[in-house]
């Protein structure tokens, strides 16, 4: 799921924005908003940072402050603002748009955030491994196993691996242990980052091994994308793809430092 899509189920009414192609189209038909302040900073006011353009604190679509507990986040949220240039253009904001929805949406419906999460572990991507060739069925126990074997250690629960595409239950007591894990992230700023990191690597089971540190998002984007670099290395990759995996990893990006710094 990208930012947007997470924005339009979470995120409040009137604060939804294109995808990045959609937001490309749009903008031969309208242009953009003019930049219209000279700096964008961070301020600390009453316990929170603000993104502040010219001195004045930004806005959600919903009219909510843009100010947060996290001085990184604030930080690279600046950053995203400083480098507008003649134009602000919501498609080269990725941070923005998720923080946007955290605030005016997340706030308000963690609860079907985090049982979404939950959800996805009964399916998650690690879970399911190939039957053949065996070097990327050795590629997948090299690289998946210690993470699903971490994972399960973490919430004292055993995952069920399957073979193949059929559908595998997992186990009660497994699904349990992820909710009690999912009901300690922080909302909405780190929530959200868990959504997005989840949807993005089809992993529940990842995104756990990053919110604990037992993994880097360069690692974590690695496995998730194990079977199609493998699939890659065969038979290339075509510069359209390859854009589009260039998008989804800087809503990754995005992602995971509200994760871990929300």
């Amino acid at each position: 799921m990208s930012t947007d899509a997470f924005l339009e189920r979470f995120g409040s009414q009137g604060a939804r924005q294109p995808d990045p192609v959609a937001a490309a189209q749009q903008a031969m038909r309208n242009p953009l908003p003019k930049r219209f302040y000279e700096a964008a900073s961070v301020l600390e006011r009453d316990g929170l940072f603000h993104v502040a353009l010219d001195g004045k604190t930004a806005r959600t679509p919903a009219r909510k402050p843009l100010a947060i507990a996290s001085r990184p986040v604030a930080e690279a949220l600046a950053a995203e603002w400083h480098g507008q240039v003649e134009r602000i253009d919501p498609a080269a904001m990725p941070l923005t748009r998720l923080v946007n929805s955290a605030l005016d949406g997340v706030a308000d419906q963690h609860e079907a955030v985090r049982a979404e999460i939950v959800r996805y572990a009964g399916s998650d991507a690690l879970c399911y491994r190939a039957g053949e060739p065996d070097n990327l069925v050795e590629r997948q126990r090299e690289i998946w196993d210690p993470i699903v074997a971490g994972t399960e250690a973490a919430l004292g629960a055993r995952f069920a691996l399957a073979e193949g595409v059929m559908f595998a239950e997992q186990p009660a007591d497994a699904l349990a242990a992820v909710a009690r894990r999912v009901a300690e992230i922080p909302a909405p700023l780190a929530l959200a980052g868990a959504h997005n990191v989840m949807t993005l690597t089809g992993s529940t089971i990842l995104t756990l091994a990053l919110a604990d540190g037992r993994l880097d998002a360069d690692a974590a984007w690695a496995a998730a994308h194990l079977d199609e670099d493998y699939q890659i290395a065969i038979w290339g990759q075509d510069e359209e793809a390859a854009e589009r995996r260039a998008v989804r990893r800087r809503e990754f990006d995005v992602a995971a430092l509200l994760l871990r710094q929300g």
